[in-house]
């Protein structure tokens, strides 16, 4: 339909004859119609006064709404995803060269093979949607369901199931369905309780490691796209994309090599092969996903992502279980089996002693009439007598299993790794969280770990001049070459005139930066120039990388190196000055080099140096390994300059590091600068004294030269070790260990691997950490902080803390529950404590009590106290002092009630039960406060700091109340006065003044077993740290070592258990 034009001076007239009177707001409404009125009125008369091209007849003006492509449509390919699946999978050269190689694969996926693809939403959109994401389809996970299953197969939670469906047949025969269901439904009622609460627990831990496990997995990768050099996550990846390789990267999908230097594959992950893989453009350009680069630098076309591939097909296959049981877990399961076993001693006790009362006519109903009257009593009311009293038994067993403890165990790993990662620590494996709370020496890195990572070039020298003038342009060519050819780095300029994007690793970044800013690099020009022969890339160990190219002007050869300066320094014969001049390098300029280079290091810089050497075609050799390769100059060099990057201490590191003093942890810092800047940097951070003792620095490859007994003898005194390699790390990580130490290691790079797996907790680096460094550690620290590593320790140490506050607290449960029990069975042929109850305090300590005590966060008090060391013992003297003094005061009050409540409160027995049952609840609900400090007299303090606590708390008293005043079915309870509520209350609350006096109460330091067994002269002589803590079967326990300082692998002799 066609639109009324309105002319330019209607529109004009229209825009100045607003009424002013308006409001505000109706006002700017009016303005803004007017101006959309005199556009269009402007736009008809530009049609009206143009000519249509091709057209004398004049269109009136008219909206078009012009709808876009859709972004769904794909541009046509005429390639076959499975048949280029299929050839990557098959490494078949013949396949691929019919499909037109990998240029002609390139083309066909619309991919540029220098500027990647186009990477916007709808170009990823149909990728994506022709060849798949890149993502592989894992097995369901577990549903809630299979937690209830397994909770459900405990065997005495089916003893009492069983007891439980006796209960309600004889119950509804004898009583009827109306009153008769109560016990056996109780019993029912309270089981499922307890199975849906640790089902509950256990369903969230397994969604909480699923979801740790996804962002384990979801790693960044570099590519290419639309020319600019970015990160995107895995499962961005799509087919076409172009991936950038470096060493320690993971192959993120099937794919082909487009071009790179001495690529080298570790396929030991998918093919069990230990031998490396050469990768090449003619004879291998196949890559694998899952595979890792062992060596080299690369760059590869996607072909297939996330099913297509093979290691997504064999991924998609496994099942992640989350059965790993850490060290702790184990020697908890130890424990908790010695105490089942004296739990079913006193059931057994229990179970005897009641049949035989009952069977001797020694009990009565509860009208004061004997139950069993031999011939007259019935078959039912005898078997529904029986099954009471097994009920009775069973449920006693059920409380002295503490079942809660593998549980306490599992939820204080969950929260701490749930709160670790928001602290950037990363857990790939549960057994780290507790080992590291018993490390006693910190191995770590310096740069990025104690330093900010942030590379900046302050100071650079040619030859024995600082660059503070005008360089020669000959020298300055050469260093554009030494800079921009040998590096892993790379420059992209979006458009003219535009600041630089600069990537790679920090270092690289900060010489790149430099040489583009203060000489004037243009990396383009520079890599159009040359072309490339060789390479060889940086590594740890040779702390150097070269490069061999070829002028494309006047094809000369020329070799550049760039490393750690004194090894460059080594390497070279002659040095260039700053006005061109090549000059020969006799003993004392290089004295005056190695000046300039010490005073740089003397003030925090990291020294690199640049070579430069021009070969002969006829000087050109092979390498002896590999006739394909060639060989890099490596002596008679011209230096080409020496330049000096600060790198700043973080400054919460020196804080962090008097924090690991205090709690005797000693710091090493492993570097591969040189000893000077190692120097300076430990002093800064705290690690090295201003005065500082022989034997407390030492280069790696004085260390590597000692004699296995003179390692031994120093490796406690040395604070820095400075240009050390991987191997050198590895070795002192092995010193540690066999002088007893728990050792935790930091590493980065992919050599650092053998040593993060040697080590009692490899600290991977999350930010510039390599994925083998990552795959090779326990915990990663996602930045890459020291300040993380003491935030792991604390928590650690928090992990192992908390489970011997629940110890405490579930011993005390169970000693109270077995010894009252017991003898009120013994004594008055009855058990106080009914099944539904004992079952309801069952799950106040099994599961409240765990969630509230695990759950407790790290103190500072924690980094105040010693390593507790790999084999400190489970339960301290100080927690048996705290433990027996609290369950023999429940005891003495309990039994009291059990035998002169009813007297005293002048009450029924049905009351005097419910009394000892509320009493003994509310005891347990005091003691957990008593729990939260074993040692600190304050026991509220950081209460504030845990709600979960004051809620479970909260609810277990809610509950109880529940129980007593309104569940009497259900509880076998009767309702108690405000009276009996106090006095229940002050019994219950009377356990702080007893915990508060009983901490005056001076404790040994030695275990009470271990001196137990000295003075009764058990231990054989050589054998002075054996010692027995608890178990009933002589033999079948493991052996323990009461000293951090022990080697874990000695053996004591003869029967000794923990």
């Amino acid at each position: 339909m066609s639109k009324r034009c309105i002319s330019y001076s209607d529109g004009v007239s229209m825009l100045l004859n607003i009424d002013t009177t308006v409001t505000l707001a109706r006002k700017r409404w009016r303005v803004a119609r007017a101006a959309i009125y005199f556009f269009r009125a402007l736009l008809s008369v530009v049609k009206q006064n143009v000519p249509t091209i091709g057209s004398s007849v004049h269109q009136p003006y008219t909206i078009l709404d012009v709808e876009p492509p859709s972004p769904l449509s794909s541009p046509p390919s005429s390639i076959d995803a499975a048949q280029l699946s299929r050839t990557v999978k098959e490494r078949s050269l013949d396949s691929l060269n019919e499909i037109g190689g990998v240029h002609g694969i390139a083309k066909s996926l619309e991919t540029h093979i220098e500027n990647g693809i186009p990477g916007d939403h709808h170009d990823v959109q149909w990728r994506r949607e022709k060849f798949g994401s890149n993502r592989y389809t894992r097995p369901p996970p577990k549903g809630f369901l299979y937690f209830v299953w397994n909770a459900f197969k405990d065997p005495t939670l089916i003893i009492l199931l069983v007891c439980a469906t006796l209960a309600l047949g004889f119950g509804i025969k004898e009583h009827g369905p109306k009153e008769g269901w109560y016990e056996g439904g109780s019993i029912f009622v309270a089981v499922f309780l307890v199975v849906i609460v640790s089902a509950i627990s256990n369903f969230k831990q397994d969604r909480q490691f699923n979801k740790l496990s996804k962002i384990s997995d979801d790693i960044m990768i570099n590519v290419v796209r639309a020319s600019r050099p970015q990160q995107v996550s895995i499962f961005d990846i799509v087919v076409g994309d172009i991936v950038i390789l470096k060493i320690g990267d993971q192959i993120p999908a099937d794919g082909l090599f487009i071009d790179g230097h001495s690529l080298q594959i570790d396929e030991s992950s998918t093919t069990g092969e230990s031998e490396h893989i050469d990768v090449d453009s003619t004879t291998n350009p196949f890559l694998h996903s899952g595979s890792k680069v062992a060596d080299g630098y690369g760059r590869m076309l996607v072909t297939s992502v996330g099913m297509n591939t093979g290691w997504g097909e064999m991924m998609s296959s496994i099942n992640r279980e989350i059965a790993e049981e850490t060290p702790l877990q184990v020697r908890l399961n130890g424990l908790t089996s010695s105490i089942g076993k004296i739990g079913l001693l006193v059931a057994f006790l229990v179970l005897v002693v009641l049949l035989a009362r009952y069977f001797t006519g020694n009990t009565q109903d509860n009208g004061g009439n004997k139950e069993f009257k031999g011939k007259q009593t019935g078959v039912n009311s005898i078997l529904n007598s029986v099954t009471k009293i097994i009920s009775a038994a069973v449920t006693i067993v059920v409380v002295a299993i503490p079942e809660g403890l593998p549980l306490a165990v599992t939820l204080t790993l969950a929260y701490s790794m749930k709160r670790m990662m928001a602290d950037q620590a990363m857990v790939r494996k549960l057994s780290a969280c507790e080992t590291m709370g018993s490390a006693t020496v910190i191995c770590t890195d310096k740069t990025g770990t104690l330093t900010l990572n942030r590379m900046q070039v302050t100071k650079s020298w040619i030859g024995e001049e600082e660059a503070s003038q005008r360089i020669s342009p000959d020298v300055l060519k050469l260093l554009h070459q030494g800079v921009g050819l040998n590096t892993t780095g790379s420059v992209y300029i979006p458009f003219q005139r535009a600041a630089p994007e600069i990537t790679g690793s920090p270092t690289e970044k900060a010489i790149l930066t430099w040489a583009v800013n203060e000489l004037g690099m243009d990396m383009e020009t520079v890599k159009q120039s040359c072309s490339i022969l060789q390479v060889e890339s940086f590594n740890s160990t040779k702390k150097r990388s070269g490069v061999l190219m070829k002028s494309n002007s006047n094809w000369t050869f020329h070799v550049h190196w760039k490393g750690a300066a004194e090894i460059v320094l080594a390497m070279c014969s002659n040095y260039y000055t700053i006005a061109g001049m090549r000059t020969a390098m006799d003993e004392d300029s290089r004295k005056r080099i190695k000046l300039v280079i010490e005073s740089m290091a003397a003030s925090s810089l990291r020294c690199i140096a640049f070579a430069h050497g021009q070969v002969s075609e006829e000087e050109l050799e092979y390498t002896e390994q590999d006739k394909a390769h060639l060989k890099l100059k490596e002596q008679g060099l011209t230096l080409l300059g020496i330049i000096g990057l600060k790198d700043p201490c973080r400054p919460e590191v020196k804080n962090a590091v008097d924090v690991c003093k205090r709690a005797r942890v000693q710091i090493k810092m492993i570097t591969g600068d040189n000893i000077f800047t190692a120097k300076a940097i430990a002093t800064e951070c705290g690690i090295l004294g201003f005065e500082q003792h022989e034997g407390e620095v030492v280069e790696g490859v004085e260390f590597r030269n000692y004699t296995h007994e003179e390692r031994m003898q120093t490796v406690d005194k040395i604070r820095v070790m400075a240009r050390s390699s991987p191997l050198d790390k590895l070795l002192m990580v092995q010193c540690l260990k066999q002088k007893g130490h728990v050792v935790a290691v930091t590493g980065d790079g992919t050599n650092d691997a053998p040593a993060l797996k040697e080590a009692d907790v490899g600290l991977s680096m999350g930010i510039q950490g390599t994925e083998v460094a990552k795959e090779s550690s326990d915990i990663v620290i996602l930045d890459d902080n020291f300040n993380t590593v003491v935030t792991v320790l604390r928590w650690g140490r928090c992990v192992f803390n908390n489970i011997q506050k629940f110890i405490q607290f579930q011993l005390t449960v169970n000693v109270a529950a077995l010894v009252i029990n017991f003898i009120a069975a013994v004594s008055a042929g009855e058990v106080p404590l009914t099944a539904v109850q004992l079952l309801w305090v069952n799950l106040i300590m099994d599961t409240l009590g765990a969630l509230a005590l695990a759950t407790e966060r790290p103190t500072k008090e924690l980094l105040d106290e010693p390593p507790v060391g790999r084999t400190a013992p489970l339960i301290t003297n100080i927690m048996w002092r705290n433990l027996l003094s609290q369950a023999l005061y429940q005891i003495a009050v309990l039994l009291t009630l059990q035998f002169k409540g009813e007297s005293i409160f002048h009450v029924t027995k049905e009351v005097k039960d419910t009394l000892i049952f509320n009493a003994f609840v509310l005891c347990q609900v005091f003691n957990e406060f008593n729990s939260r400090r074993m040692e600190n007299m304050n026991i509220f303090e950081g209460l504030h700091r845990n709600p979960l606590f004051i809620g479970i708390i909260g609810f277990t008293i809610i509950l109880q109340a529940v129980m007593v005043e309104f569940l009497k079915k259900f509880a076998d309870t009767e309702r108690l006065n405000w009276q009996q509520w106090v006095a229940c209350i002050i019994i219950g609350a009377m356990s702080w003044p007893i915990g508060l006096l009983v901490k005056l109460i001076p404790v040994p330091e030695e275990p009470f077993f271990a001196s137990l067994a000295r003075y009764t002269n058990t231990l054989p002589q050589q054998d002075p740290y054996c010692f027995v803590l608890l178990g009933t079967n002589w033999g079948s326990a493991d052996v323990v070592f009461d000293t951090p300082l022990m080697s874990r692998d000695a053996v004591c002799e003869g029967p000794y258990v923990v």
